[in-house]
């Protein structure tokens, strides 16, 4: 079953490596994410996807580019637990 995130936590979470000072996306609001299925984030510049597991935002770089490649409709729904 899809987990849900808080509309408050989505509005104040950002793509770590977005906003990371090394590698520091430009534009007014860098690494913004969008809600996908209520199960993932999206950022939807370069692609990192984030899955949400248990309402928890799993928000490590290493995960985000794990699901680069990934089209968005071929994310699994829920995300796989491990």
């Amino acid at each position: 079953m899809a987990s849900t995130i808080n509309p408050e936590l989505l509005e104040i979470l950002r793509c770590p490596y977005c906003v990371s000072t090394s590698t520091r996306q430009p534009g007014e609001d860098p690494g913004r994410l969008i809600l996908y299925k209520d199960c993932w984030l999206i950022e939807p510049v370069y692609g990192r996807k984030y899955p949400i597991k248990d309402g928890i935002p799993i928000m490590l770089i290493e995960e985000g580019e794990k699901w680069i490649n990934v089209k968005p409709e071929d994310l699994p729904i829920p995300p796989p637990a491990d």
